[in-house]
């Protein structure tokens, strides 16, 4: 059974709304409001994708990342740096 993709954009765009309620309300880096929040959004913005996709046959432009891959990212985006030199006028590093 496939879910109204009306439906699930009225539920992401509510989760959105949470994770910024939380957000704008913190208390402090590991506030489990925000944590709750975060994960919300990531489920309800799925059940939006997928329902346009089996909908309309379209995607968004989002993608979601979970925390080994973003950490992974971060590390080659960091190797990057160590090897990227920039040249003066005259071709010397």
């Amino acid at each position: 059974m496939s879910t109204d993709p009306r439906e699930a954009l009225d539920a992401f765009l509510e989760a959105v709304g949470e994770h910024f309620a939380a957000s704008a309300h913190r208390n402090g880096d590991q506030d489990p409001r925000v944590e709750a929040a975060y994960m919300a959004l990531a489920d309800a913005f799925e059940i939006y994708e997928d329902a346009i996709y089996t909908a309309y046959d379209e995607v968004t432009p989002f993608e979601l990342f979970d925390d080994v891959e973003d950490a992974k990212e971060d590390d080659d985006d960091n190797d990057l740096d160590d090897d990227f030199t920039i040249d003066d006028e005259d071709g010397n590093d």
